[in-house]
């Protein structure tokens, strides 16, 4: 046999049969747990709804998916983890939509979207800011008129710089005059003991804030959903102020390029009966989050626009990043 023949034919028969191995391994998927990164401290709104849906996606898969919390850098310590991971579906992260905004501000690890496999879009937050109960301000309009007086002598609180939290106050503040002290934190039950124990003046949160208001310890001011909040009918959106902002900052799972079609689907069928489940449901009205349900496929078209739209925010609000 002449040997280049003999090489090719090794060749093709090694092709073969690692496709033949790949298919049966996504056939039997999973034998053993499945790591979910959560890129936020344990005890915030996202990894109490993110273990919620773990615990019974597992269920589904016949395998623990695990939760990792590695908090910091605005989010995106999962994404750099899912480009140095395997794409067996053992390693997932839930992507914040500071992914999309931080290649567009500096280098990153990852190109979101060459990088991933989209599984599932789960969900975004009822964000707004919150005071303490013993703070001058009972509304929005007086934190403005006091931050006019006093520029920069306001702080407040975000999960990092960068993140959607701090975009979105640097752009209500360039908007309406006014310029706050940034504090970033890693995650928002930080943010929440900040602003009770007095070393900020307001706090941006999710539904973790609920108890406290409830509790008369803070107040909202605004919320920065598209309609106001049921559990808050007096709070004013960005939109009642006068700002056209909308900023829930959708989340969902994804896991490295490359991953095998059977294996997305697997998960993405896991993780949606989770998402559907009556309690999370009753999980998501305490948080004051909506089910934003997205497939495989309309979730890498999101991942494409939000990429877009976080280009377009970052030209406005810095016009010297304009090409």
């Amino acid at each position: 046999m002449h040997s280049s023949f003999r090489r090719r034919l090794l060749l093709a028969l090694a092709a073969t049969l690692a496709g033949w191995g790949a298919t049966c391994a996504a056939a039997d998927f999973p034998t053993h747990p499945v790591t979910l990164v959560v890129p936020f401290p344990a005890g915030g709104a996202t990894d109490s709804l993110v273990r919620h849906v773990a615990d019974r996606a597992g269920r589904e898969l016949g395998q623990p998916v695990i939760v990792e919390n590695k908090p910091g850098a605005a989010g995106v310590l999962g994404a750099n983890q899912l480009v140095r991971s395997a794409p067996d579906g053992y390693t997932l992260s839930i992507l914040p939509e500071s992914v999309f905004r931080l290649p567009h501000l500096q280098k990153t690890q990852f190109d979101p979207l060459k990088d991933f496999s989209y599984v599932i879009h789960l969900s975004g937050y009822a964000l707004g800011i919150a005071t303490s109960s013993t703070s001058p301000w009972h509304d929005w309009q007086a934190m403005v008129a006091d931050a006019k007086k006093r520029p920069g002598q306001i702080s407040y609180g975000t999960t990092g710089v960068n993140g959607t939290m701090h975009v979105t106050v640097e752009e209500m503040a360039q908007r309406q005059g006014i310029r706050l002290n940034h504090v970033p934190y890693k995650g928002e039950s930080e943010i929440i003991a900040a602003l009770l124990g007095g070393h900020i003046d307001l706090a941006v949160t999710a539904g973790s804030i609920g108890p406290m208001v409830d509790d008369g310890k803070a107040r909202v001011l605004v919320v920065w959903t598209a309609k106001r909040v049921p559990r808050w009918p007096a709070v004013p959106t960005l939109r009642d102020l006068g700002l056209d902002m909308v900023a829930n900052s959708p989340f969902g799972i994804a896991g490295p390029k490359g991953m095998p079609p059977a294996v997305v689907k697997t998960l993405h069928d896991a993780f949606r009966k989770a998402l559907e489940d009556p309690n999370t449901q009753k999980l998501l009205e305490r948080l004051n989050q909506d089910n934003a349900y997205l497939d495989s496929e309309g979730y890498a078209a999101f991942a494409r626009e939000r990429f877009e739209a976080a280009r377009k925010q970052v030209a406005r609000m810095n016009p010297a990043t304009n090409p």
